[in-house]
C-alpha cells in the first residue's frame, strides 16, 4: 500500500472526515466500525485494510493534524535561526491558520462535552514543540514550567477564539499574539 497514492489518501480523508462528523454527537468509545464505514460510505473490509479499530483513525488523524500544527509553528522561523519577539511579523505566525483549517476538530476537542484526555493531549503535543524550540528557553526560568505555561497560553488564546465560535480572523488572532508576546518580552 502506498500512502501517496491518491486512492489512499482520498478513502483516509473520508474516514476522517466522518470521525468528525460522528464526534460531534457521541464519544469516541461509543463509534462503532459499522457506522464509522457507513458515514464515511466505504465497506469494512477498506476499514480493515487501513484501521485495526476506530481508535487508530482517531490517532492517525491527531498525528497528522499535529505535524501541520508543528509546521504552522515552524513558520516564522523560516528566514531565521532566532525569532526576535520585538520584530515579530503577525503574518509569518501560522499557528492559528492551522486551527481554522481544522476548526471542526478544535470543536471537538475544546467542547466541555468531550473526555478532557483530549485536551491534554493538545497541551502534550504543544508543551512537546516548546522543548524543541530552544529559542523558549530563557535563562533563569524553570523550563518544566515553562513549557507547561507556554502550551497553556497558547491553548488559551485558542480556548477564547473557539469560545467567540471562531469569528475572528486567523490572521486577528495572529496580531493578537504578537501584541501578548511584547507585552511579555
Amino acid at each position: 500500500m502506498n500512502k501517496n497514492d491518491l486512492r489512499v489518501q482520498k478513502t483516509k480523508e473520508s474516514i476522517h472526515l466522518a470521525l468528525t462528523r460522528l464526534l460531534k454527537m457521541k464519544p469516541l468509545t461509543h463509534i462503532k466500525v459499522t457506522e464509522l464505514c457507513r458515514e464515511a460510505k466505504i465497506n469494512r473490509g477498506t476499514f480493515y485494510f487501513h484501521y485495526q479499530e476506530v481508535g487508530d483513525v482517531f490517532k492517525e488523524f491527531f498525528e497528522e493534524m499535529m505535524v501541520d500544527l508543528k509546521e504552522s509553528y515552524d513558520e516564522p522561523y523560516r528566514h531565521t535561526d532566532f525569532l526576535n519577539l520585538e520584530n515579530l511579523d503577525p503574518k509569518t505566525v501560522r499557528i492559528f491558520h492551522h486551527i481554522k483549517k481544522f476548526e471542526e476538530f478544535y470543536k471537538i476537542i475544546l467542547s466541555k462535552e468531550v473526555s478532557s484526555e483530549y485536551y491534554y493531549m493538545l497541551f502534550d503535543e504543544i508543551r512537546s514543540i516548546f522543548i524543541e524550540d530552544k529559542n523558549t528557553l530563557q535563562p533563569g526560568n524553570s523550563t518544566d514550567f515553562l513549557y507547561s505555561y507556554s502550551a497553556n497560553a497558547i491553548i488559551g488564546l485558542i480556548i477564547e477564539w473557539y469560545r467567540h465560535d471562531f469569528q475572528e480572523s486567523a490572521d486577528e488572532m495572529n496580531i493578537h499574539l504578537v501584541n501578548i508576546l511584547n507585552l511579555r518580552a
